[in-house]
Order: C-alpha cells, then sequence, then structure tokens
C-alpha cells in the first residue's frame, strides 16, 4: 500500500526491452538505502517490485499489461519519476490508500499562477472522481477541486510543485491515474441492486 506521499523525485538512467517486459534501471539513493529484492516501490505511482538494488539504483521489470495501461510506456533514459516506498504497517496515513494499481492515463492540460492544475480525464473513469475526493496523479495524492465529464482539476500547492514532477509537466504530457479504491468496491457492491446502467448515466 502507498499513501501518495512523493520521498523522491528519481531519474531513469537504463531502459531495457525484454521479451513481453522492460527492464527499468531508476536512480533512487533515498529509496534504495533499504531496498532488497522483492520490495515494493511506486513509480510515478505505479507498483513495482524491486529486482536488484545497489549504489542509489534500483532496477525494475515492467510487463506489457503495466506498460499498456500507463505513461511508463513511453518512459526514457533520462525522464525524471516521483519514487515512494511501500507504506509500513503503522505509518503514517499522509496522503490517502493507494494501490499502485494505475487505472488509466490522462494528459496535463493547463496551470494557472495559482497552481491550479488540469487534466484530461478519460470518460472511462469520470465516474470515480467526485469533487473534494481523492485521485493519484502520477502517484501523488491529490485533492480534486472541481471535475467535469472529460477533465478534472486540482489545486497544487508550492512544495508539491517543487518536489514531484508535477512541477515539470508541460501540456500534452502523459500522467497516471488511479482513482480512489473506495469508489469501485463501492460500485462493485451496489451494482446487484441499483443495476449497472444507474452507475454509468
Amino acid at each position: 500500500m502507498f499513501t501518495g506521499i512523493v520521498e523522491e523525485v528519481g531519474e531513469v538512467t537504463a531502459v531495457e526491452p525484454l521479451d513481453g517486459a522492460a527492464r527499468l534501471t531508476v536512480r533512487g539513493p533515498l529509496v534504495t538505502s533499504d531496498a532488497a529484492h522483492g520490495d515494493s516501490i511506486a513509480v510515478s505511482g505505479v507498483c513495482l517490485t524491486v529486482v536488484t538494488a545497489s549504489g542509489g539504483k534500483f532496477t525494475v521489470d515492467v510487463v506489457n499489461e503495466t506498460l499498456r495501461r500507463s505513461s511508463l510506456s513511453k518512459v526514457a533514459v533520462g525522464d525524471t519519476v516521483n519514487l515512494e516506498r511501500a507504506t509500513p504497517a503503522g505509518g503514517r496515513l499522509g496522503g490517502h490508500i493507494m494501490q499502485g494499481h494505475v487505472d488509466g492515463t490522462g494528459v496535463f492540460l493547463s496551470r494557472d499562477e495559482q497552481g491550479v492544475t488540469t487534466f484530461e480525464l478519460p470518460a472511462a473513469l469520470s465516474r470515480y472522481v467526485v469533487e473534494k475526493g481523492s485521485i493519484a496523479v502520477d502517484g501523488v495524492s491529490l485533492t480534486v477541486a472541481s471535475v467535469s465529464a472529460d477533465r478534472f482539476s486540482v489545486a497544487l500547492i508550492p512544495t508539491t510543485l517543487e518536489v514531484t514532477t508535477l512541477g515539470r509537466r508541460e501540456s500534452g504530457d502523459p500522467v497516471n491515474l488511479e482513482v480512489d479504491v473506495v469508489a469501485k468496491y463501492v460500485e462493485k457492491l451496489t451494482t446487484p441492486y441499483v443495476g449497472p446502467s444507474a452507475h454509468n448515466e
């Protein structure tokens, strides 16, 4: 489990194509300080398993399913990524409950002088996003300021812009989105009683 409080911004130092996957090497001195084979690290919101960790870098294998659903399919050497270690039992829940299971990708649209940032929202995810609810963008826990059928906005404070990759995003950049898992469970549990059509209106 993750909480969406980014610990450091890492840098992709190698991308190696594999059969049905890709192997990434990422520089992240903080998150590798206690990392070992099999540990989980969220890379821009994607939960990945450490293969090796040494010298302030770690490697992870990203399968095609994950590449298809996330922006990691477009990652290149030199790109920066948000990094967060899995939350330990008893740790502080600084953001919101996140699984590191990306639901889809959106697009960075704009940011105004007050930090209000707008992203394109895929139609398939719009029903899970509500004003003042939680959403993860590239692994950052954020509160939705406004939402419509095809976009949503969040208000980013200067600290978030400084310590995550969101301050470096430009118009047209893809971002990973993970909606609140509670909303998906509620939909699943209530569908037998209210019908699927009601959820999709």
